[in-house]
């Protein structure tokens, strides 16, 4: 028969006196079952499967799990209703990018794409589990999700209830190279750039719902993995919100582990976020970044992590949506920053027009812009901050975050000026609020030409006036005259 389709496989695993995880088993090809395991906690783990075939049946054993090593963090989950942390509860920090079609590419542009994305460091990486029919995305896979039935007119036709497991290992090789760069694999299992040429975007309810069960049976393990259901979801016209919303369930069902899990809409069409199996949001919509104060609205309406997963890209496109200059990309990644939310990089310049030029947003391959390079510098400001961002006062000072007691980052962005008063908001969001005679240091950075620079002497703020604090001689910061500069300002050691 059709083991797709005529075999159930599955397993429960469990440790003594603890809670039983059920996972899904899967067929591989060749005569091959595969039942994967994520355990997350270490000891001894005990198992027995269930199947409808008697070989398959019944199996039991035992398996140790030790402890993780240094360098693996386990999933990423909401931590503390707007951020997110690693399993072991390191702080993560979105800092991703976009490359839609990039293993559907040539073997050698995919391994320039994970060359690239090693010299970026980027942490998170959004792309498609189906090729792209695209005006900028033309290319014609190797392998399909599905087996070819037959060709008709030079056309593949698939059979959409067999599915093609060397597309599979292919993919989950990818997902294991970005695993060893650092990078979370933001998966998008749907979206609309097909337009009749493979039948991807218009598959029948119940192969949508096959389609998920085998992917998450497959995939569910990599520690790795983000569910993004589709890009530009209201543009897939065959499937209605209540289809998306039992696509969500689906996911959320079949995956035991509780990866992260989103869906992305066009431009200002924000999906009904609140919906308790969506663990955070994935927005397209510049107007929130492209000035201060916007983003922190939006991260004020949702209780969960708000990422701004298309905010248009830097590139030199005809299109709207792909030419912003370097510098405003990063701006725009700032603006999130700041006001406690997360913003995707995209790149997408094109030298020959009307080509199949390698465009990194569609494809990988090797970057051309500016922004990319700012990446290593930005997450190393980051990774030193003792909590995640937030404006310090929310409703009335747009450009000073707060990183917890005694360290703040005011980010000037596009404007110019020689000086700054030294001045503080009295509140610090949830944290203790500034305290008259404390000292702090300031550091300049530019957050363009990636320097950090200590500022001589120290500032001391006076009792509150309006709401503020000032230094007890009103002292200003002497600044370069450059855009993108931002303080960093923390309590001055004693």
């Amino acid at each position: 028969g059709n083991p797709f389709t005529d075999v159930s496989l599955a397993a429960a695993f469990w440790q003594q006196g603890g809670d039983t995880v059920n996972v899904q088993g899967f067929y591989d090809g060749d005569g091959r079952y595969i039942i994967r395991f994520m355990p997350a906690l270490p000891g001894m783990w005990h198992y027995v499967t269930q199947s409808n075939m008697l070989s398959l049946t019944g199996k039991q054993g035992a398996l140790e799990c030790v402890p993780a090593v240094a360098d693996n963090h386990g999933p990423v989950r909401v931590k503390d209703t707007h951020n997110f942390m690693y399993a072991d509860s390191t702080v993560y920090y979105p800092l991703g990018t976009t490359a839609y079609a990039w293993t559907h590419m040539s073997q050698p542009v995919q391994e320039k794409t994970l060359l690239s994305l090693g010299k970026a460091r980027f942490n998170k990486l959004r792309m498609c589990v189906f090729p792209k029919n695209y005006g900028l995305c033309k290319e014609e896979p190797v392998i399909y999700p599905f087996l070819v039935k037959e060709y008709s007119s030079g056309k593949p036709v698939f059979d959409f209830t067999r599915f093609n497991p060397a597309f599979f290992r292919h993919l989950e090789k990818r997902i294991d190279n970005l695993k060893h760069l650092g990078i979370e694999a933001d998966l998008i299992l749907f979206h609309p750039y097909d337009k009749g040429r493979w039948g991807f975007d218009n598959m029948p309810m119940e192969v949508n719902v096959a389609y998920i069960k085998y992917l998450t049976a497959r995939l569910s393990s990599f520690s790795n993995v983000w569910w993004s259901l589709a890009n530009e979801y209201d543009y897939v016209k065959a499937k209605t919100e209540a289809d998306w919303e039992t696509l969500i369930q689906t996911v959320v069902v079949s995956d035991p582990y509780g990866h992260l899990c989103s869906i992305h809409g066009s431009t200002a069409t924000y999906f009904p976020y609140r919906m308790e199996a969506l663990t955070h949001t994935s927005i397209q919509d510049e107007a929130p970044v492209e000035d201060f104060g916007r983003a922190s609205i939006v991260r004020s309406i949702y209780r969960k992590p708000v990422v701004f997963d298309e905010v248009c890209y830097e590139g030199n496109l005809a299109s709207r949506w792909g030419r912003l200059s370097g510098p405003e990309m990063l701006h725009r990644i700032w603006q999130g920053l700041i006001a406690g939310t997360y913003v995707t990089h995209g790149e997408c310049y094109q030298w020959n027009a009307g080509s199949m030029d390698t465009i990194f947003w569609a494809k990988g391959g090797e970057w051309r812009g500016e922004s990319w390079k700012r990446i290593p510098f930005t997450r190393s400001l980051l990774d030193t901050l003792p909590h995640p961002l937030q404006l310090a006062d929310v409703s009335r000072d747009h450009r000073t975050a707060t990183a917890g007691e005694g360290y703040y980052l005011i980010y000037f962005g596009k404007q110019i000026q020689d000086e700054w008063l030294f001045n503080l908001p009295a509140k610090n969001a949830s944290y203790r609020k500034v305290q008259a005679g404390t000292k702090y240091k300031v550091e300049i950075i530019d957050t363009w030409n990636m320097t950090v620079t200590e500022y001589p002497g120290t500032f001391e703020v006076g009792k509150t006036i309006d709401y503020r604090h000032y230094d007890v001689n009103y002292r200003k910061v002497r600044l370069p005259l450059l855009p993108y500069l931002m303080l960093r300002i923390t309590v001055a050691d004693e």
